[in-house]
């Protein structure tokens, strides 16, 4: 709300007195004499409280008019006021679920109870109305406490709510009879249907008149329509009503007495807990044109009425028929009263059975998130582990692995050095096989070239007549040769071993190596199972947690 109730300044501040005015210190000295008499009268009494409420804005500056107003206020909570305990006695009911307004003693019900005294005492004639209290609470989360009953005070005199609790409310029912007449022109078949069910406006509108609006629709709906009737005055609450009934005309068709009651009471405040609702009801309310001049007709009507009735009426039919209204009003103000009582009940019920819930979830989450933690300890801990037979598993197959290419390579040499060994004999035996043959071509050209030699040896250079000597050089020879053949066939066993020493080699390798991929996925899924673990539990408490938010 952001209405400004001072009106504009000119570039000059203005003085009553042209020449009180020292522009070298910028005061009036009027001002000063006034605040000098205004605070000795304010201690003296409250005599001069109308006055400063009314005329202090009037005075040039805004510290000089705030001044003496929290001068005037502090003066009227230290008066008297007859409505005491049932102001005590609201208070405990006026937005029980609001943080500012919820603890008994608190702030907010201090500054509450506060304005609420004050205006008693400083409106003696009209003095507290039961829900009055809604209407300061809702100034007063907008403004500080001195404030918010200034804003109070003006809507309640210049504003003309003070009117609707005079003389018996007779304003009050004009103001019904404003709203049944525009319901019979703006919805004729819901004022039919009322009219059938003998549902007057009283009995559904008179909190909305009263407290204007504020005792059960929701804050933000509310904070609109104090704006709105900030700048544009009382008769906003007709546009509103006549919205609130436009919108619900469906659903109060198909309602009997009872039904539209209960409708009024329970099912219409929680339809506008949606912002999006009550947008749109703001909406329809600003688009319905309700000319002062067609309010004034209907205000005449009824008092034209009131008049024919009172002559036409015997006296004491007409005092019977008040009484029983007064009764029906005082039922009726009694019910919302239960009903409040009960409400302010339920909600502290509710507030305290959230409130245990919150606790035990508190609790739960605090074991959970203990027990999560020494999950993540233990996890931890097995990962440390698991790291550490890790790391000793890659030692160790790393040692096999060297000592595994350390044998590959001593087997390799050993093979290099018998191959080089076999092409070295190998060699030295071809040599040695050609030098003989060469020798024994040229012995044997000898012996052809000698004849004497000829008669001892025939043409295959054989010795005739020698062939026991030919033996034994026979078996000299095969002796050489299975003695080579017998070298050549160990060193082939040997050649095998060594291959099938290698192969075992690469087998054991081979196998280390899987050993190897092996606990490196263990160690990988290890570590995957834990890090899924820790996250599960996290989002299973953030989840948990912010189901119990919802």
């Amino acid at each position: 709300m952001n209405s400004t109730l001072d009106g504009n300044q000119s570039s000059r501040p203005f003085c009553l007195l042209t020449f009180g005015y020292l522009e070298t210190v910028n005061f009036c000295l009027l001002e000063v004499l006034i605040i000098v008499f205004l605070t000795v009268l304010i201690i003296s009494g409250n005599i001069i409280v109308i006055f400063v409420f009314h005329c202090a804005p009037l005075l040039n500056h805004h510290t000089t008019s705030y001044f003496i107003q929290t001068m005037a206020y502090a003066d009227l909570l230290v008066g008297e006021s007859p409505q005491d305990s049932a102001i005590t006695r609201d208070i405990n009911r006026t937005f029980p679920a609001h943080d500012y307004f919820k603890d008994t003693g608190g702030d907010g019900q201090d500054s509450l109870y506060k304005i609420c005294k004050a205006y008693s005492v400083y409106d003696e004639e009209i003095g507290y109305c039961q829900g009055q209290s809604f209407l300061a609470a809702v100034l007063l989360l907008h403004m500080p406490e001195e404030q918010a009953f200034s804003v109070l005070v003006k809507i309640m005199f210049d504003y003309g709510l003070r009117e609707l609790f005079k003389q018996n409310f007779e304003d009050l029912h004009c103001k019904f009879y404003q709203l049944e007449r525009l319901m019979q022109e703006y919805i004729p078949d819901l004022y039919n249907h009322f009219l059938d069910i003998s549902l007057e406006a009283h009995m559904y509108a008179s909190q909305w008149f009263l407290t204007l609006f504020t005792a059960k629709f929701p804050l933000y709906m509310v904070f609109h329509i104090i704006d709105l009737l900030l700048c544009e005055g009382i008769s906003v609450i007709f546009n509103v009503a006549l919205g609130l009934l436009k919108t619900s005309k469906d659903d109060l068709l198909l309602t009997d007495f009872e039904g539209a009651l209960k409708f009024f009471r329970v099912q219409l405040p929680k339809r506008y807990r949606s912002e999006e609702n009550a947008k749109k009801l703001m909406e329809l309310a600003c688009s319905m044109k309700i000319s002062q001049k067609k309010l004034k007709k209907f205000e005449k009507e009824y008092h034209t009425m009131r008049e024919q009735q009172a002559q036409q009426e015997d006296p004491i039919e007409r005092f019977e028929r008040e009484n029983r209204r007064l009764q029906e009003a005082n039922m009726r103000l009694e019910q919302e009263n239960d009903d409040l009582a009960h409400e302010l009940v339920t909600s502290k019920i509710a507030l305290r059975k959230d409130l245990d819930n919150a606790e035990e979830k508190a609790d739960a989450l605090n074991k959970e998130l203990l027990m999560t933690k020494q999950k993540l300890i233990d996890a931890e801990e097995e990962k440390r582990r698991l790291e550490d037979e890790s790391a000793q598993l890659k030692e160790m197959c790393r040692r096999e692995l060297d000592k595994a290419e350390s044998e590959i390579r001593k087997n390799s040499s050993i093979i290099g050095d018998y191959k080089q060994i076999c092409s070295q004999l190998s060699e030295r035996l071809e040599k040695q096989q050609t030098a003989n043959k060469v020798e024994i071509e040229k012995i044997r050209q000898k012996v052809d070239d000698c004849e004497r030699c000829r008669e001892f040896f025939n043409k295959e250079g054989r010795i005739k007549g020698l062939s026991s000597a030919k033996e034994v050089l026979d078996e000299d020879t095969d002796e050489e040769k299975e003695t080579l053949k017998n070298q050549l066939r160990e060193m082939e066993l040997e050649l095998a071993q060594t291959k099938l020493q290698l192969v075992e080699a690469e087998c054991k390798i081979q196998d280390l190596e899987h050993h190897l991929g092996l606990a490196l996925n263990e160690v990988q899924a290890a570590k995957k199972t834990w890090f899924n673990r820790t996250l599960s539990s996290i989002k299973t408490a953030t989840g948990v947690q912010g189901k119990e938010t919802c």
